[in-house]
């Protein structure tokens, strides 16, 4: 059966606040509208007994009007985290963007209110190129891949 990639989702102790940093950060854009919603028919389709949600969907930047999205949600009641994401952890570990400068993207992040994880780093991959990466934390703590290579 033929498939095609749609949307990761992100779910966000404040959707608005989540969103505006990927906007502002990464240049994410807003696909409306705004979503709002609950009743039985999200109860069973997610298994969350009484399911309420609100967020947006953000178009990943670099693929067009009909490319990927970043899906970020505030449940009415959400689970709380069992610990930090760490990128050798079981499940999800990170979404990553493709950037012209790591560094300053960095520095975007960190003065948009996340943080670094690592430390950048440059190293010729053989056979592929020079990679230079880092690993940083969204506001909310989530893990983000800044990634360039040449």
């Amino acid at each position: 059966m033929p498939a095609r990639f749609g949307h990761v989702n992100l779910i966000a102790r404040d959707w608005r606040a989540l969103a505006e940093f990927y906007a502002e950060v990464f240049g994410c854009e807003a696909v409306p509208p705004a979503r709002d919603q609950g009743g039985e028919w999200l109860a069973r389709g997610t298994g969350v007994a009484g399911a309420t949600l609100s967020g947006i969907h953000l178009r990943l930047p670099g693929h067009g009007e009909n490319g990927p999205t970043l899906e970020i949600y505030s449940y009415g009641h959400n689970l709380p985290r069992e610990g930090e994401p760490a990128a050798n952890r079981e499940g999800y570990g990170h979404i990553a963007f493709a950037v012209d400068d790591v560094d300053a993207c960095a520095r975007a992040v960190i003065d948009a209110g996340g943080s670094l994880v690592g430390e950048i780093v440059r190293r010729e991959i053989a056979g592929v190129g020079l990679l230079t990466f880092v690993y940083a934390r969204d506001p909310e703590g989530n893990l983000i891949e800044l990634q360039r290579w040449s």
